[in-house]
């Protein structure tokens, strides 16, 4: 009885494969990224900024209508509390004096995350660059439409903990961005979806 070499080549499908014919692998969109994981992130990022600019600007028109400035309301004894401040710098009024500058680096930060949202295929990485683009743009809406002017609006901050600088909720998702950036970083993932 003879050997038929062409039989041992043979694919699932029953179609015979040349026996010097390497195994084909499937196509990925980056060799380093599985394949499971190339769907693009673009829709989470945006759904995320989303949901944290609607949250800013709804905190901030209930606390611009409903607390005096100079009457904090105390929530927890003497260490959380509503107080309304109109910030015209950065975090920890930094900067008061370059409240135009501000806005311009907020405009390109927000440029850069959506350019970057567009090859997104980490979950992890679309949701901190989703809470800087939301907290960007909470932000720019009041240096864009707010006294006294057109990029030089002071920033409404309403929340009070303890000695920490009275803040808001585009604050808040910067910095929860940030420290988990750097997590993302130091642990070796990849924007993409892949690992160092």
């Amino acid at each position: 009885m003879s050997h038929d070499p062409v039989s041992d080549n043979r694919t699932d499908e029953g179609v015979a494969v040349p026996s010097g014919t390497p195994p084909s692998e499937p196509p990925s969109g980056d060799d380093s990224v599985p394949v499971g994981r190339q769907r693009q992130r673009l829709p989470l990022l945006i759904g995320i900024a989303a949901t944290v600019l609607v949250l800013d600007l709804v905190t901030k028109i209930a606390a611009v209508a409903h607390i005096t400035p100079g009457e904090p309301v105390w929530l927890i004894g003497d260490v959380v509390s509503l107080r309304l401040v109109r910030n015209p710098g950065a975090a920890f009024s930094m900067a008061t004096g370059m409240t135009w500058v501000l806005t311009l680096v907020a405009v390109i930060v927000v440029v850069c995350v959506a350019r970057m949202g567009r090859t997104l295929h980490s979950s992890w990485w679309a949701l901190g660059l989703g809470l800087v683009l939301g907290g960007a743009l909470g932000n720019l809406v009041d240096r864009f439409f707010r006294a006294p002017g057109f990029m030089q609006g002071h920033v409404v901050d309403f929340v009070s903990v303890g000695w920490w600088p009275v803040f808001n909720v585009a604050d808040s998702a910067i910095v929860c961005a940030a420290v988990l950036l750097v997590a993302l970083t130091l642990f070796g993932i990849e924007p993409r979806g892949g690992e160092k």
